[in-house]
């Protein structure tokens, strides 16, 4: 008669692990039943206004009805379009000026003080301008979503390279090897978990500049649905199109933590 043996540290550590995981899972589901169940139940009751702060199910009424009549997913597709436009050039601009800056010392001083300043402005306040200039099309838009992110993203990117182990970098000196020897064979391998890392922040950030950009001079997005709705006190759409932005920031920020822990396990 077999006997069930006892588990390793190792196997009770990976099923506390496990457990742990599956609690924090069904504690978030609870808790957001439990906030759906509370806002319905105060819309029926009357404890809240129903027609300023509606109700899951007028939400979802609403939802269904602008996916049969007003075309949601085709507004739903331009905002998501151009936020993924907006990561991806900023992905590539963020990159690209930060090995400028590592590779040029002189110039990163020189530029420092600026990427703060431009960093630092408060982007709803530029959208307008970038509408004057540019014009109410997709290329202000997306325009406006690398700007909420692209500066921070230079300065975070050239600070994770320059906290690269100085070791490595002095060894590829030592047996001869370039700056650019240094740059692909240290610095971009040993900073790809940092620039994951920022990619999660910044696909974010680019939602938040796209849907500004869309409040100020778009006819089509999320963004325009929302000023829209807010105009002709259709508030139901406004909550639902805030519920649906909500839903596609959570989405984008999985695919790319997804991204991550592929790279972690291969690595």
């Amino acid at each position: 008669m077999k006997t069930d043996q006892p588990l390793t540290a190792q196997e009770r550590f990976l099923k506390k692990q496990r457990q742990r995981k599956i609690q924090i899972h069904v504690a978030q589901i609870f808790l957001l039943a439990a906030f759906l169940i509370l806002w319905e139940a105060a819309a029926a009751f009357g404890w809240i206004d129903s027609f300023i702060f509606s109700s899951p199910s007028r939400v979802v009424e609403t939802f269904w009805t602008m996916c049969r009549g007003q075309g949601l997913f085709g507004h739903i597709g331009i905002t998501l379009a151009e936020t993924l436009i907006s990561f991806f050039l900023v992905i590539l601009l963020g990159i690209g000026i930060a090995v400028i800056l590592w590779l040029c010392p002189r110039f990163s001083a020189i530029m420092e003080p600026y990427l703060v300043v431009l960093n630092s402005l408060p982007k709803s306040a530029m959208a307008p301008l970038l509408i004057v200039w540019l014009g109410a099309n997709m290329r202000t838009i997306v325009v406006a979503g690398m700007s909420v992110a692209i500066f921070g993203s230079i300065i975070n990117l050239y600070s994770g390279f320059k906290e690269v182990d100085p070791d490595a970098i002095k060894l590829i000196y030592t047996l001869g090897g370039t700056k650019k020897d240094t740059l692909f064979k240290v610095i971009l391998p040993s900073s790809v978990p940092f620039l994951l890392s920022t990619f999660k922040v910044n696909i974010g950030l680019c939602l938040v500049g796209v849907v500004i950009g869309e409040f100020i001079g778009a006819r089509s997005g999320l963004g325009y649905l929302i000023i829209y709705g807010s105009q002709v006190f259709q508030l139901n759409m406004v909550i639902m199109c805030i519920i649906v932005l909500c839903i596609i920031a959570t989405l984008l920020y999985a695919a790319v933590n997804l991204l991550e822990k592929q790279y972690l396990k291969r690595h």
